[in-house]
């Protein structure tokens, strides 16, 4: 077998697990913070493998095609997501596309099922791209500071002049706005909230639920991955064991932000993403002004 092939799966196992023991993490703080002692760790993990064996079943009122392949196309979109930033550290422009894409996979789950609470979490999903916004503006601000969207080179931007974090504190606000939206129990999570019992994947379970879960897991590492590369830098990055730590803290503080913060109404979530959107919006354009 080539060995970029074996490279590859054992980076996505990595990511899965990595995720899922992250996102395990997560949900346990976070039940501290509420006064439970919470599940184990690896509940995340079990979940996973609970819903993998067991049987395949399809809600009547369920449009089988699409019922079926959303669930395949949210784990492509995330394994090709893992592969293009951290195998071949390519163009956030693409890694932008890639996430929107999700949303048609949140709207498409929700509408095949046939499920209310379904339908009314993909409906959230197409408000929730309010959270794209900021994601375009910030990688407007990297390019106009590095002169390049290429995530080999904003590694290589940061080694010669210093980790981003310091130099755009708003453009790493924004994007970290974006993980606590992507993390479960999210003051933003209005596509899964708790008032349309699990939204979008409230009537996918089964071999297709625990798809989506692995999926779920990739996407939460990959989103750190992205946040320590690009704003962090290879200082961090480049030590797998130092990368591990520095998401470990991002988790605790996106746990304890999550345990404190109630569920925003949708249009309140909205509001303050396309907020945030406008700062960051404003950041640009003074580095436009400025020249960078």
């Amino acid at each position: 077998m080539d060995t970029s092939l074996i490279g590859t799966i054992n980076l996505t196992i990595h990511a899965f697990l990595v995720g899922s023991l992250l996102l395990g993490l997560h949900r346990k703080i976070m039940a501290r913070i509420q006064g439970r002692p919470g599940p184990p760790i690896i509940q995340y993990l079990l979940h996973t493998l609970k819903f993998y064996v067991k049987e395949v079943t399809f809600p009547i009122t369920a449009g089988n095609p699409l019922y079926i392949f959303v669930a395949l196309l949210d784990i492509a979109i995330w394994l090709a997501a893992l592969i293009i930033a951290i195998d071949f550290k390519s163009s956030l422009l693409i890694i932008i596309g890639i996430y929107v894409l999700q949303k048609i996979v949140e709207h498409g789950c929700g509408l095949s099922s046939g499920s209310p609470y379904g339908k009314l979490g993909g409906v959230r999903s197409v408000f929730s791209a309010a959270a794209e916004v900021p994601l375009f503006a910030v990688v407007a601000a990297i390019y106009l500071t590095t002169h390049s969207v290429l995530i080999s080179d904003i590694l290589s931007y940061q080694e010669i002049n210093g980790s981003l974090l310091f130099k755009m504190p708003i453009c790493a606000f924004a994007f970290f706005v974006l993980l606590v939206s992507k993390t479960p129990n999210s003051p933003f999570g209005i596509v899964k909230g708790k008032d349309i019992v699990s939204g979008y994947m409230t009537e996918h379970y089964g071999l297709l639920g625990s798809i989506i879960y692995i999926a779920d897991a990739i996407a939460y590492f990959v989103l750190l991955w992205l946040f320590i590369a690009v704003f962090i830098g290879p200082s961090v990055i480049n030590d797998p064991i130092l990368t591990l730590a520095t998401m470990v803290i991002m988790t605790v503080i996106l746990a304890f932000i999550n345990g404190l913060t109630p569920l925003l109404a949708p249009h309140h979530s909205v509001m303050l993403q396309m907020t945030i959107a406008g700062i960051v919006l404003c950041d640009v354009l003074y580095r436009l002004i400025t020249g960078g």
